[in-house]
């Protein structure tokens, strides 16, 4: 085996140690108290990600009587795509918003802990359910959140 195959074989390794083996971190904001937040801009963000769950199921709804294998293809892509936005949701509510913002010590945390677990729970019924309103109750989930979370005015 000549030195240059060994040394892309180390390579190849590494790359897959890395890249396949270890644990994938979220797409969050540190866990760190480095004071760099912009809660609303996570709220539109998260909003822009309901947009595109419903865009999704409008899409679907549209090619749910075709049976031609493009169609198929498309409605297999755009059921992906509104997987991967409510779980965007998720991940969000839960990587950045429940571990750092909603603290026990907040005056009506129970209130504030309902709001946020009901973005997750609708999100979760977003992927489950092909209809409107599982989109629309995900979009008010998150209205509802700003309250908590107003636009920072600089």
């Amino acid at each position: 085996m000549t030195k240059t195959y060994r040394n892309i074989l180390l390579s190849l390794s590494i790359f897959l140690t890395v890249g396949v083996i270890l644990p994938q971190t979220a797409q969050a904001h540190c866990q760190i108290p480095c004071g760099i937040y912009d809660d609303y801009a996570r709220l539109l963000s998260m909003m822009e990600d309901a947009t595109t769950v419903e865009k999704s199921i409008t899409m679907m709804i549209e090619l749910s009587g075709k049976r031609d294998v493009q169609s198929q293809n498309q409605m297999v892509r755009w059921v992906m795509n509104k997987e991967d936005h409510a779980q965007k949701i998720i991940e969000t509510i839960s990587n950045y918003f429940l571990t750092q913002r909603v603290k026990p010590s907040q005056k009506n945390y129970d209130v504030r802990l309902k709001h946020h677990h009901a973005v997750i729970l609708a999100a979760m019924k977003a992927k489950q359910n092909g209809d409107m309103e599982s989109a629309r109750a995900l979009k008010k989930s998150i209205s509802a959140l700003e309250a908590y979370y107003p636009e920072h005015k600089h």
